[in-house]
């Protein structure tokens, strides 16, 4: 299928980045200071350019697998949305080589069952990637809303619609149940983080946080596009160098 392509910038431990249903520079571009003092690897998904689009269409099982020859180096691996359900799933496949991991809003539904809100957020999330533009206008325009994609009263932008169509056909996240004990039993440092602007997604990160024995941080002001808002990078940075810290001391 051809590699992913990863665009690296900086110097320092390397941080991967992997973006959910919106591009890298947008998802991660409020980061670019940290480059000063770490290598930022920004991750393109299939079906972002430059890298090849995929054989069929969205899949975290397949993201996965583009991760895993990413992991060789031990990097720090921060995850969004989509795009951390693969990246838990190649961390599970070989926890070693993942130096800590920060996870942003994953759509873990399961993880709170029994939880209307988040019962209603996964029907409508998987709505988007079964079917597209033809799912109920006024739900399509709730999720986009929650997803941080700039919607208002006309129509939806043409880059919207776009990214509406490329998600079509993606494998439900329903679907996604990665071996997160896997991850717990092997130590690795946990940050769990969120934007605090949907109940259902607070109460997933703080059910991740919990299972993996990690650390939980709410950082409001840019919706589902947590990396962007005040503060985070600070604490993602905070975090990252109390990961090496805390696994220098423990290999002793």
């Amino acid at each position: 299928m051809g590699e992913v392509v990863v665009v690296r910038d900086g110097f320092g431990p390397e941080v991967l980045l992997v973006h959910g249903g919106a591009g890298p520079r947008t998802t991660w571009g409020a980061l670019a200071p940290l480059a000063d003092r770490w290598t930022l690897a920004y991750v393109h998904r299939r079906g972002y350019p430059p890298s090849p689009p995929p054989q069929e269409c969205q899949d975290f099982e397949v993201d996965a697998l583009d991760l895993a020859p990413l992991l060789v180096g031990r990097p720090h691996v921060v995850a969004h949305s989509y795009g951390a359900l693969g990246a838990l799933i190649a961390a599970a496949a070989a926890p070693g080589s993942v130096r800590s991991l920060t996870l942003i809003e994953p759509p873990l539904h399961y993880l709170v069952p029994d939880d209307p809100e988040v019962a209603r957020l996964e029907r409508i999330a998987d709505a988007v990637l079964t079917h597209g533009m033809d799912m109920d206008p006024a739900e399509l325009r709730e999720f986009l809303h929650l997803a941080g994609a700039p919607v208002g009263d006309g129509p939806l932008p043409e880059n919207v619609v776009a990214g509406v169509r490329r998600a079509q056909g993606g494998r439900p996240t329903r679907e996604a149940h990665p071996q997160l004990d896997a991850i717990r039993d092997a130590g690795v440092p946990v940050l769990v983080a969120s934007g605090d602007h949907a109940a259902a997604l607070e109460r997933i990160c703080d059910a991740l946080a919990d299972v993996l024995g990690g650390e939980r941080s709410v950082h409001p002001g840019a919706g589902h596009f947590v990396a962007a808002a005040p503060g985070f990078a600070e604490q993602l940075e905070a975090f990252l160098r109390k990961s090496v810290t805390w696994q220098a001391s423990s290999s002793r």
